[in-house]
Order: structure tokens, then C-alpha cells, then sequence
């Protein structure tokens, strides 16, 4: 391979868009985007349900080359965020490179190279694909009896019915996630009545939301240093040390969890809604819920939490397990995402035939969170064991994409035609992994998305800081690396 490689990029969202973006700064224009919508912004595009709110502070959530000096509030709200990623798209003119309502079914290695199957049917090549298909986009709906007998409106929360009518009526919520948090913290108060089905207890840091004013966003846009040293300053502050404590004991696990705690005692003070849903595994075993009127919510006369296990659904509603119907005109079911799909459904063949579901048959892995053994030119962005707790979803991307433009720029000067990470090291790099699990927060004693099927933790188990590290330049000894072809000797 000599010159500028053929990208294929998978996914429109912050991780596709931080993909374009690197490769138009290195002059690398031969690259194209595929989406499955009309639209950019993936997560934020697929969820627009009321309250929607990004638990990281938003100037911490952008773009390193694409500052934001306008966010209105400390943490941005979900329609925010979509204008903020349609904007980078639209002044980085990255939308000429994507092919919207176009969706990869199927990506086979051919010699050197990736032929691309897409919903159309038409065929197309890539020297290299990169799979920015996000972590959070496929809705995991729940198995109930009778969910198709409701006589009502029902929608998952990432498939918000904006003309469903809310404001008078009953409105059931089925979960007690992030997203039915934020939810029942922005209809309390509209619903006439509010139902929330609690199937497992999560801590919830019940946290104020404060506006920037105009004349410090109009301070940042004077200076746009000032942003960049915001942007650094949580980093380090926020995430590159606080953070620390989810993966292993110390003083950073002992100030979180403390004050966590402490901000959830403090706003449940009735003991026996606290004995009711306050979890009885440590803070930040699971995702630590940030809203900022969840639980005062819960304390309305117009709100109940409803513990008993729902045996199904009839048309006027919800019956529990205890033998009780709860009138419901509304069921919104806020039950997450199935976080291990990754780029399935699409189907994916790398060298000899290897197919991903062969690959994973034991569960998603990959080297260091970017690419997979026997499947040369294919890297993952978000890919699995990524570090996706409460931390920015963009500088993960941003410290991935970083490391495939390295293997990007070496096939550029025609060094290198293909790559993919041994098997070797790929299982070292495992057996590291799983002996770092232990010291995470994540392994001591909750079930989460955090975990596959049987409990086995799915993220990161090492700080940030180490991602970075990690993948700052890649080690050529655990790639198998195809070259080149030597050019023969003139004939004499």
C-alpha cells in the first residue's frame, strides 16, 4: 500500500466524527462515514427523552480541537450536545465524507484489503474499517407478560413518542437507571401521577445543575485559553485522580464513596423510603446516577415507588407480583441498551474465514480496547473493556483514534499493508486485565452493564491516565504485520 489509505468509518457519532476529524488534519481525505440515520450524533441523536442530561460536565465533554465555549449549563443537556455535534460536523465539513441512511450490514477481509456489504445492497472497499458504533445504541427492551396487550401508549426511553400525552395522565416508568431518573425528575410535577418500578437500587448523587452566565461564556470566547485550562483542569482534578478510586482502594475510593453517601443521606431522610432504596453495595460499584432532582422527586404525594416485581402487563396497566393493578396510561420503559452488542448486528469476516461471532464466543475482547486478533485493518473505537465509566466518552475516542492514525501513518509511507494484534498478546494483555479486576470498585458485589452474563466485569480495570499510555505508540512485537512486497531489482 503506498499513498493515503481508503477509510471506512462506522458510525456518525462522536467517536466516527473524532475519527474524521484526525485523519483530515493528517491530510488523509480518502475516508467515508456510514450511518444508518439521517443524522449525526448517535447516542444523543437516538435519545430525546424529557430531562435528558450528560452526567460529565460538558466542558470536559467536547472535542479537544473543537472547544466549546457556549454550554449554557455545568452539565449540558442531551438536545444541547446534538446541535454542539452537528455544528463540529457542519464547520469541520465533515458531512461531505458521510453517507447518511446508509447502514454496514456485513465487512469481509479479501486479501488486502475490506469489502463492504451496506443496507442497500451495493458493495464498496476499504483498506481499513474503523468501527465507531458507540456501546449504548441498541435498546434492550424487557421480557413481560402481556407488554402487547397495554391498551395505552409503551415505548422504550431511547424511542421517545414526543406526541404520547403525558401532562394529565398516569405514566408508568419501568426502571431505575440514569435515564429513568432524569426522566421522572423532569415529568414529576407534569404527569398527574408518576409509578416507578424499581428493579434493582442504585446511588444516586442528587447534584445542582448551576448556569453559566453569558459574561463567562462570552469570557471564554475572548479567550479561548481559558477554556482549554477548564477542559485540562477537570481532567486531572475530576478524572485523573478522583476517578482513580473506582480502580483500586485508596483515599480517592474513600473521598467518592464518602461523599456520596453523604449527599444521599442528606436528601432522603425519611427512613423508610431510605431503607427502601438505598443499595446495599458500596458507591460506585455501579454507574453512580447524577440527577438533580430525582430523589426529591421520589418524595412527592404525586409519585410512588413501586418495589414488588411486575408479573405483567393488562391493558389498564401494571399488575405486581403481590396481586396489585396500577392504572397506567403511559409505560415508558427505561430497561438500557444491550452494551455488549458493539458493531453487531453487522456481520464481519476477518483472515481465513474467522467470523466476530467465532471470535466471541466467549465474549467481546479486544487488544487494549482497539483491535482484534484475525481481523487485520479493523479497529474499535469504544470497543471492549474501554474505560466508559463516569468518564468523557470523547477522550477515550480521541486516545484511540490517536493510536490507529499511528498504524494509519506508517501504511501512508507504504510501510506496512495490514495489521492486527496476535493472539499472544491479546491473552496477555487478558491475563493482565482480569488480575487488575479485583481492585476495581465494579467487583465488590453488584450486577451492572457493567458485567456480561456471568458477572465478569466489562470495563477498564486501570486508570485513564494508563489508556493513554498504553496506547500512546503501538509495540510492533504483538502485531502480526503484513509489508510490502519487495520491489525486484532491475534486470541487468
Amino acid at each position: 500500500m503506498s499513498g493515503s489509505p481508503s477509510v471506512a468509518i462506522i458510525g456518525a457519532g462522536l467517536s466516527g466524527l473524532a475519527m474524521g476529524m484526525a485523519l483530515q488534519d493528517a491530510g488523509m481525505p480518502d475516508f467515508t462515514i456510514y450511518e444508518k440515520a439521517d443524522d449525526v450524533g448517535g447516542t444523543w441523536r437516538e435519545n430525546q427523552y424529557p430531562g435528558l442530561t450528560c452526567d460529565v460536565p460538558g466542558r470536559f465533554y467536547q472535542f479537544h480541537a473543537m472547544p466549546n465555549p457556549d454550554w449554557t449549563h455545568r452539565y449540558a443537556a442531551g438536545p444541547e450536545i446534538q446541535r454542539y455535534i452537528r455544528k463540529v460536523a457542519h464547520e469541520r465539513d465533515l458531512v461531505r465524507n458521510i453517507r447518511f441512511a446508509t447502514e454496514v450490514t456485513e465487512a469481509v477481509w479479501e486479501d488486502d484489503h475490506w469489502r463492504l456489504t451496506t443496507s442497500d445492497g451495493a458493495q464498496r472497499t476499504a483498506d481499513v474499517v474503523v468501527a465507531a458504533t458507540g456501546v449504548l445504541h441498541h435498546p434492550k427492551m424487557p421480557d413481560i407478560a402481556g407488554m402487547d396487550t397495554f391498551a395505552g401508549r409503551s415505548f422504550h426511553s431511547a424511542r421517545w413518542e414526543h406526541d404520547a400525552p403525558i401532562e394529565g395522565k398516569r405514566l408508568a416508568v419501568v426502571g431505575t437507571g440514569s435515564t429513568s431518573a432524569q426522566i421522572v425528575g423532569a415529568l414529576a410535577g407534569k404527569a398527574a401521577h408518576i409509578d416507578v418500578y424499581q428493579r434493582s437500587r442504585h446511588w444516586v448523587a442528587e447534584m445542582s445543575n448551576p448556569r453559566y452566565s453569558r459574561a463567562g461564556r462570552a469570557l471564554l470566547r475572548r479567550f479561548p485559553r481559558l477554556n482549554y485550562l477548564s477542559y485540562h483542569g477537570l481532567r486531572a482534578v475530576l478524572f485523573d485522580w478522583l476517578a482513580q478510586g473506582v480502580v483500586q482502594p485508596g483515599a480517592a475510593r474513600r473521598v467518592f464513596q464518602g461523599i456520596a453517601r453523604k449527599n444521599f443521606e442528606s436528601h432522603v431522610k425519611d427512613p423508610e423510603l431510605r431503607a427502601r432504596i438505598e443499595p446495599d453495595y458500596p458507591p460506585l460499584c455501579k454507574r453512580l446516577i447524577i440527577a438533580p432532582n430525582y430523589l426529591t422527586a421520589l418524595q412527592r404525594p404525586d409519585v410512588d415507588l413501586i418495589t414488588d416485581h411486575v408479573d405483567r402487563i393488562e391493558p389498564d396497566g401494571i399488575r405486581t407480583q403481590d396481586g396489585v393493578l396500577h392504572p397506567a396510561d403511559v409505560i415508558v420503559y427505561a430497561t438500557g441498551f444491550n452494551a455488549g452488542a458493539f458493531m453487531r448486528p453487522m456481520q464481519i469476516t476477518g483472515k481465513d474465514g474467522l467470523t466476530l461471532e467465532e471470535a466471541w464466543k466467549d465474549g467481546p475482547r479486544a487488544y487494549r480496547s482497539v483491535a482484534l486478533p484475525g481481523f487485520p485493518n479493523l479497529f474499535t473505537l469504544q470497543g471492549p473493556h474501554s474505560p466508559v465509566g463516569n468518564y468523557s466518552l470523547i477522550r477515550i475516542a480521541e486516545t484511540q483514534v490517536h493510536f490507529v492514525m499511528q498504524w494509519l501513518e506508517q501504511m501512508r509511507a507504504g510501510e506496512v499493508v495490514a495489521v492486527s494484534p496476535t493472539a499472544e498478546a491479546t491473552d496477555a494483555y487478558y491475563r493482565d486485565l482480569r488480575a487488575a479486576i479485583p481492585n476495581t470498585v465494579w467487583d465488590t458485589g453488584c450486577h451492572s452493564w457493567y458485567h456480561d452474563a456471568q458477572g465478569n466485569v466489562q470495563l477498564w480495570p486501570w486508570t485513564a491516565k494508563r489508556h493513554r499510555e498504553m496506547l500512546s505508540h503501538p509495540i510492533p512485537a504483538h502485531f502480526e504485520i503484513q509489508r510490502p512486497a519487495p520491489v525486484p531489482a532491475a534486470a541487468v
